[in-house]
C-alpha cells in the first residue's frame, strides 16, 4: 500500500474496538470470580461451572478456524457489529440462566465472539489507521485487554457479593449496547474484495518450528487455566478468605499483572529464550507451592500476586516469537495461535474441573504445574528454532 492509499486515522473506531475488547474479556473471565455463587444458585459443582469457561474456549476454537474465510468474503464492519450483538445476547442469557443448559449456551455464544473478534482484530486495525500508527493502535487495543483482565475478577466478586452474580453478568449488556452504537458510528466499510484467500492456518503445522512452539503455547495455557479457574473455591475452602479479602487478592493479582506487562518487554528484548521459558517454570513452581503452603492466607495471597505478575504478561513473548517465526504468514499464524490458546483453555479448565471435583485442589494444581513445566521445556525448543527460521525468511 503506497502513501496515497493509506487509510485516514480513525482513532475513535480504535477506541470503540478497545471498549469491545474490555467488555469481551470481562465477560470471558467473569465466571472465575463468581464460580462459587453460580454453583450454589444453580445447584452445580465447582467443576461443572468451570466448564462454562471451557465451552467458551471450544466455540472460540471453531470460530477462529473459519472466520478468516468468512471475512475474506464479507464486510468486516458487518461481522464486528454482528459479533457485538451476539455478546449482548450472551450477557442476557447468562444473567437470566435458570439451568445449566442456558448457562452453557450463553457461554458458547461468548466463545463465538472471542474467536471471531480476536482473529480479525489485527487486520481490522490495519484498515483503521496508517501503517506507521498500527503498533500504537494495537497497543491501545491490548490496553483494553490488560484493563479488563485487571478489574474483571475483583469487580465481579465485589458486585456479586452485594447484588448477586446475575447482576455482575448483566453489566455486559449495557456495555455491549454502547460498544455496538460506537462501532456503528465510527467503523468504515472494510471489504476484502480482490484479495487472495488467506493461508490455511492448520497447514502451518507442517513446519517443525511452528509445531514445537504451538505445543508449548498449548501446554502453557492449559496449565494456567487448570489452576487459575479454581482460585476462588481454593481461597474460600482452603485459605478461608472472606469475599471482601478474596476480591482484594484478585485485584492485587490483576495489578501485579499490569506491572508484569510493563516489564515483560525488557525481558523479551534482552532474551527471547528466557521470556519463552522462565514464566512457565515460575508458574509451575507457584502451583506446587500453593499445594504445599497455600492454605495459609498470607502465603496464598502472596503466591497469587506472583501468579498475576508472571502469568498475565507471559503470552507477550509468544506473540513476539510468532512474528519472528512467521513474518510472511503472521495473519494465518495469528488465527492458529487463537485456536491453540482457546483449545488449551477449554481442555485446561475442563480437565482441572474434573480433577477438582474428584480428587481436590491438590491434584488439580499439581496437574497444572506439570503442564506448565512441560511448556517450559518445549518453549526452550521453540526458542532455539526461532533464530534460524527468522533468518531464512529474510533471504
Amino acid at each position: 500500500m503506497n502513501a496515497a492509499e493509506q487509510p485516514p486515522a480513525r482513532w475513535s473506531a480504535v477506541l470503540a474496538l478497545t471498549l469491545c475488547v474490555s467488555t469481551l474479556i470481562a465477560s470471558e473471565f467473569m465466571p472465575v470470580s463468581l464460580l462459587t455463587p453460580i454453583a450454589a444458585d444453580l445447584r452445580l459443582s465447582a467443576g461443572e461451572v468451570g466448564q462454562a469457561i471451557s465451552i467458551s474456549g471450544l466455540f472460540a476454537v471453531i470460530t477462529s478456524l473459519v472466520v478468516a474465510r468468512i471475512s475474506a468474503l464479507a464486510d468486516r464492519r458487518h461481522l464486528l457489529l454482528g459479533l457485538t450483538l451476539l455478546m449482548l445476547v450472551s450477557g442476557l442469557m447468562v444473567a437470566g440462566a435458570r439451568n445449566y443448559a442456558m448457562l452453557m449456551l450463553g457461554r458458547a455464544l461468548v466463545g463465538v465472539v472471542i474467536g471471531g473478534f480476536w482473529s480479525m482484530s489485527a487486520a481490522t486495525v490495519m484498515r483503521l489507521v496508517p501503517a506507521q500508527d498500527v503498533p500504537r493502535a494495537l497497543a491501545v487495543l491490548n490496553g483494553g485487554n490488560a484493563l479488563a483482565t485487571t478489574i474483571a475478577a475483583p469487580l465481579g466478586s465485589f458486585i456479586g457479593q452485594f447484588v448477586g452474580w446475575r447482576w455482575a453478568f448483566f453489566l455486559v449488556v449495557p456495555l455491549a449496547a454502547l460498544t455496538f452504537a460506537w462501532q456503528w458510528l465510527t467503523l468504515p466499510p472494510m471489504r476484502s474484495a480482490g484479495q487472495r484467500p488467506p493461508a490455511n492456518s492448520l497447514a502451518l503445522l507442517a513446519r517443525p518450528a511452528v509445531r514445537k512452539g504451538m505445543a508449548a503455547v498449548f501446554l502453557m495455557f492449559a496449565g494456567q487455566f487448570a489452576v487459575f479457574t479454581y482460585f476462588r473455591p481454593f481461597l474460600e475452602q482452603q485459605a478461608h478468605l472472606s469475599v471482601s479479602l478474596l476480591s482484594l487478592v484478585l485485584l492485587g493479582m490483576g495489578l501485579a499483572g499490569v506491572l508484569g506487562n510493563i516489564l515483560i518487554g525488557r525481558l523479551v528484548r534482552y532474551s527471547l529464550d528466557a521470556a519463552l521459558t522462565a514464566p512457565s517454570l515460575a508458574l509451575a513452581a507457584i502451583a506446587v507451592l500453593l499445594v504445599v503452603s497455600g492454605t495459609n492466607p498470607l502465603a496464598a495471597g502472596g503466591l497469587l500476586l506472583l501468579w498475576g505478575f508472571v502469568g498475565t504478561p507471559a503470552p507477550v513473548a509468544w506473540w513476539t516469537w510468532l512474528a519472528r517465526t512467521l513474518p510472511d504468514d503472521a495473519e494465518a499464524g495469528g488465527g492458529l495461535m487463537v485456536a491453540v490458546v482457546q483449545l488449551a483453555i477449554t481442555l485446561g479448565a475442563g480437565g482441572g474441573g474434573i480433577l477438582f471435583d474428584a480428587l481436590g485442589y491438590g491434584a488439580c494444581f499439581l496437574a497444572g504445574g506439570a503442564l506448565l513445566a512441560s511448556a517450559a521445556l518445549l518453549g526452550a525448543a521453540g526458542a532455539s528454532a526461532t533464530a534460524p527460521v527468522h533468518r531464512a525468511s529474510r533471504r
